[in-house]
């Protein structure tokens, strides 16, 4: 397996976190934080998780949103990308982990996407992450479910690992 850019973009520190854990279970890794990350950095990745957070009611998050925005789908062509959304499915159920589904809009016709998770065992009422009756990615819940992420983290990577390239 090639390294793996784990692009991240926390306010709170939740993704941050999130996006260490994945590091440490996936090892050979490189944690970059979307605030300073260049088109470059992307680009010289195969492999990419991108972690964000969700914001408001869908926002992706303030650094994603810069980051997303000078990119286009086609910096995608080629990656092996696996998507990681936080979110709060109790205060925001209608709008739970959209934030991942920004990115996955850019990325999905040109990448392919690894890691699409079951939306069993959360309780919201509705999230623009969900694809075929998936959420597009890993999705994590530090404010209702953090007693999981550690079982969710090690469950996902062990499925995508020998999806990477």
């Amino acid at each position: 397996m090639e390294k793996v850019g784990i692009f991240f973009g926390s306010d709170g520190g939740n993704s941050k976190n999130a996006a260490e854990q994945i590091a440490a279970e996936l090892g050979n890794a490189e944690l970059i934080d979307v605030a300073s990350a260049s088109k470059d950095q992307l680009a010289s990745f195969k492999n990419l998780i991108l972690v964000t957070p969700t914001y408001g009611s869908g926002d992706l998050q303030t650094d994603w949103e810069d980051f997303l925005d000078s990119l286009s789908g086609g910096d995608f062509a080629g990656k092996v990308v696996g998507l990681v959304g936080l979110g709060d499915q109790d205060t925001y159920s209608d709008t739970f982990c959209d934030g991942i589904s920004h990115i996955y809009n850019k990325a999905k016709d040109s990448a392919t996407i690894v890691g699409q998770t079951s939306t069993d065992g959360y309780e919201f009422s509705d999230s623009q992450s969900i694809v075929d009756g998936k959420f597009v990615g890993l999705a994590l819940d530090e404010d209702n479910q953090d007693d999981k992420t550690a079982d969710r983290i090690k469950a996902w990577v062990a499925d995508i690992k020998g999806k990477l390239a």
